[in-house]
């Protein structure tokens, strides 16, 4: 077999993993004595002789054992080692994984080591450069995502990066690995752009005479991605791009890249993305909006390099804790990338080039004499039917969907046929990724035998199993849908969906017949005919044991938690740092943002303007010293023009800033990011109203105009929302504020001594926040706004008319559900007060307080207005617009 396609069956059966990988240290019983490391030098890396290697070897198999069946790690190991050593893997470590993530990493390498293995490790030092250089003075400089490099900055690199690469070598000999620190001789260069990126290299040649060297004589080789010219100039190249170059030089089995993340993910569900399928998605992908930054240049550079490597090689992004899990399972860990088959849609037989190819695939290891002239009947009756039929071009795979019913919404995979080589070359996953893009609703059915059964659980949403027979679906919405399904297959079985079927066809003939073998699924594939790397029957039923099933007797619709749930790390898509402006920074939000900023490790703070305080220098901002500016729109205008900043706050008053507004959108040719925390545009549908928690988060993650919502609304509409359903009137908010929110400017609302022992209602009508939150929660609702004593912090009571009858216990259970997950929103059972929500970022919602008819309910909630009411929902939308980590630079409780 292919070596080659073996690695590549690992995303064939990408799964949730049975059990939570436990993170592998390398234990103190198996770490190298001093005997056993002199042992190592006076022979070549196998250490088949060597009994006390052999009995550790069989230890490590037994510890990996834990993460995978015994036979998936006996199988790889067997593939590993039958190549040279250096063709094994190439792993790439970024530099945040040696400062985080060392000993985690080292374990990891020392796992692979004792069981002979030797990955060749090459690694960056981006963020360590970043603090370096800005400790130093030096501003560090990209141009296209890549670091302009003169002659300082290279010297700190070339010390920076010798120092990590000695951290990572002496962590692997103080465990008892013996390593190489290999800091120059691998990489040949010449300049990239010396105009544009100066000293910046593109690789040339790879010299693997030093790595040979260090695989010799039992030492991993560690890499720094410094390259020489001929003439010996050092160069700086990108860490990536390094390991990218080793890899076509190396030909390696595995090509591994280690981040924190831990894989790629989807901006719309904030889902791992599993696979990808260059050749079936990577123009799709790339089209994504959440496909940018670093993202869309890692993805490019990954189909760039697997275009020069065999078919059947891939790459993995993973985090180091699920190195032996990638190396070692089917199912993997993180994002495996590779070129994969392109899928053909057929929507009638007419379009099939060979009918008689088309029916030997449908006839192939079914069970039953009988099979072919079911096949031939089966074929003949599609002629009048509507289908679709999936497949590759050698047809490994082929998949036929009938579409919904009259009297149905869901549609039935009627058959799904795989060889061997389909489920080695992943073909299996990308043909029903592709019949769920065409139909998001459908049902199967699945013999409980079938070896490849814990694939089909990883594809469904539910399942139900009765008499040694699977049903399984997806996309059911609600619990009748579910409930039908689950009566028809009670009553039915495998024949729930009649002729249509080709396995309940299949499957009464094979009854028929006296001399049948057992054991056929909707894969194909019959019990006695064994496929390579199949799952084992534990981790099967582990598997199920974890899937949603239904009881036969029992029905029930699942709330939806969360349907807009925090995207956090996972929208990380940017490394570089924002430049960012901020207008009018005179106000109490103006400077809360600015202590923001200032602690964030991307925002990038350059210009504030305030007219009354232009000359001043500004406090609070330790990053840069930055005076005060008063720009005029053409100064933005300009300013824009050149590409200075990435995104724009405006922290003016009602009124004041659209001249700034419409200097930014003359300026710009790429959409600079403004974030208004005025009203002035929150009634605008060409801008992005920026509630996270109620607003589609992927919406404001590629929107350039957010309007920033106002304090008051932030809360009420939280603490409103998930009632809107179930309202039987107007509700009415009772909102009390901190003179804070009245602003600097001095009038009686921010007037302590006038407010002292006194409330002062204002507004009592058509209060601009009335409007605001009645529009975007789409129902009118009442607003009564108060101004108090204190200075920070927003209370609202809410009274909430029902329109069916409720208890606290289910309102409250309501609205944890609602807001799973939310970091910023804390759900409590009293009613919260506000000198506890001062200074916290976040809004508590509580109360729940229902009345004695159980048709109204008080909801209270709190919320700081200068932080989560502006300052930090300001930055949580900048974070998800520029591409960081939702959460970056807000401090969480």
């Amino acid at each position: 077999m292919c070596v080659a396609k073996m690695m590549s069956l690992r995303s064939a059966v990408r799964r949730a993993s049975c059990k939570p990988l436990r993170s592998l240290s390398a234990p103190t019983a198996l770490r190298v004595s001093a005997k056993t490391a002199s042992l190592r030098q006076t022979r070549n890396y196998s250490r088949s002789a060597d009994p006390h290697l052999t009995n550790t070897r069989s230890t490590v198999v037994q510890l990996l054992s834990n993460i995978g069946s015994k036979r998936e790690v006996q199988q790889y190991l067997s593939h590993f080692t039958s190549v040279s050593s250096q063709q094994f893997a190439v792993i790439k470590v970024g530099g945040a994984i040696i400062t985080e993530h060392l000993q985690t990493l080292s374990s990891a390498l020392a796992f692979l080591n004792h069981v002979g293995l030797y990955p060749i490790v090459v690694h960056g030092a981006g963020p360590q450069l970043n603090r370096m250089l800005e400790a130093a003075g030096v501003e560090p400089q990209f141009e296209d995502g890549i670091r302009v490099t003169d002659g300082k900055t290279l010297a700190l690199a070339r010390k920076l990066f010798l120092e990590e690469n000695m951290k990572l070598v002496e962590e692997l000999e103080r465990i008892g690995i013996r390593a190489r620190p290999i800091t120059a001789g691998v990489f040949s260069a010449d300049y990239l752009d010396k105009p544009k990126y100066n000293l910046v290299g593109k690789i040339d040649g790879v010299d693997k005479a030093p790595i040979e060297s260090a695989i010799a004589a039992g030492c991993l080789p560690i890499l720094t991605s410094m390259a020489e010219t001929p003439d010996g100039q050092v160069l700086n190249v990108n860490a990536d791009v390094a390991a990218g170059e080793l890899a076509r030089a190396l030909q390696p089995l595995k090509i591994v890249y280690l981040a924190e993340k831990g894989g790629l993910f989807n901006g719309d569900t904030g889902e791992k993305i599993s696979a990808i399928n260059l050749d079936e998605e990577y123009d799709h992908l790339m089209s994504q909006w959440w496909v940018r930054h670093g993202t869309r240049l890692k993805i490019k550079e990954m189909k760039e390099l697997l275009s020069d490597l065999p078919r059947s090689s891939s790459v993995a992004i993973i985090h180091p804790a699920d190195l032996q899990k990638e190396l070692f399972t089917d199912s993997g860990a993180g994002t495996l990338i590779r070129r994969g088959n392109k899928i053909h849609v057929k929507t009638s037989l007419s379009e099939v080039e060979d009918m008689k190819a088309l029916k030997e695939v449908l006839v192939r290891d079914r069970e039953g004499l009988d099979a072919r002239a079911v096949v031939d009947r089966y074929v003949e009756g599609m002629k009048e039917k509507d289908f679709k039929i999936y497949y590759d071009d050698p047809m490994e795979a082929l998949a036929v969907v009938l579409p919904p019913q009259p009297n149905s919404q869901m549609a039935h995979l009627a058959t799904f046929t795989i060889t061997k080589s389909g489920w080695l070359t992943n073909v299996a996953d990308n043909v029903f990724a592709s019949i769920k893009k065409d139909f998001p609703k459908l049902a199967w059915t699945v013999k409980e035998d079938d070896e490849n059964l814990t694939w089909f659980f990883d594809k469904a949403d539910g399942s139900l199993s009765r008499d040694g027979q699977v049903l399984f679906w997806y996309g059911a919405e609600n619990g009748e849908e579910v409930k039908q399904l689950v009566q028809e297959f009670n009553a039915h079985g495998r024949q729930m969906f009649g002729d249509i079927n080709l396995e309940a066809r299949l499957h009464r003939a094979a009854e028929a017949a006296a001399n049948i073998g057992k054991g056929f699924g909707a894969s194909g594939a019959s019990v006695e005919q064994k496929r390579a790397f199949s799952t084992t029957t534990n981790a099967l039923r582990m598997n199920r044991a974890k899937r949603p099933t239904v009881a036969v007797n029992s029905f029930r619709t699942y709330a939806t938690t969360n349907p807009n749930p925090p995207l956090g790390e996972k929208n990380i898509s940017n490394t570089q740092p924002a430049k960012v402006a901020l207008i009018g920074a005179r106000g109490y939000t103006g400077q809360a943002l600015i202590n923001l900023l200032n602690a964030h490790p991307n925002m990038d703070l350059r210009h504030v303007s305030s007219r009354e305080l232009a000359g001043k220098k500004l406090q609070g901002y330790e990053k840069r010293e930055i005076t005060y500016e008063n720009l005029s729109p053409e100064d933005v205008r300009k300013m824009s023009a050149n590409g200075d900043i990435d995104c724009w706050v405006m922290a003016l008053p009602n009124g004041i800033c659209k001249p700034f507004v419409d200097a930014v959108d003359e300026g710009s040719q790429t959409g600079n990011v403004i974030v208004d925390l005025s009203a002035d545009y929150r009634f605008d549908p060409k801008w992005t109203y920026g509630l996270p928690e109620l607003v589609e988060r992927s919406k404001i993650a590629r929107a350039t105009r957010i309007a920033n919502p106002g304090c008051y609304a932030t809360a009420a509409q939280l603490g409103i929302a998930p009632l809107v359903p179930f309202l039987g009137g107007q509700p009415t908010t009772f909102g009390v504020s901190g003179y804070s929110g009245a602003g600097t400017k001095p009038s009686p609302k921010n007037d302590v001594q006038f407010l002292t022992n006194n409330l002062i209602p204002y507004s009592l009508t058509d209060h601009i926040h009335e409007r605001e939150i009645s529009s975007q929660l789409g129902t009118n609702i009442a607003f009564i706004p108060h101004v108090a004593v204190w200075f920070q912090g927003i209370s609202h009571t809410i009274s909430i008319p029902l329109k069916q009858k409720m208890t606290s216990r289910d309102i409250r259970n309501l609205y944890q559900d609602r807001y799973a997950g939310e970091k910023l929103v804390k759900i409590v059972g009293e009613a919260p007060l506000v000198k506890d929500i001062a200074g916290r970022h976040g809004v508590e919602i509580g109360g729940f307080a229902v009345h004695s008819s159980g048709e109204r309910v008080v909801v209270c909630a709190t919320i700081d207005n200068l932080l989560k009411g502006a300052a930090t929902q300001c930055l949580q939308n900048m974070n998800l617009a520029l591409g960081y980590s939702e959460y970056e630079g807000i401090p969480l409780d």
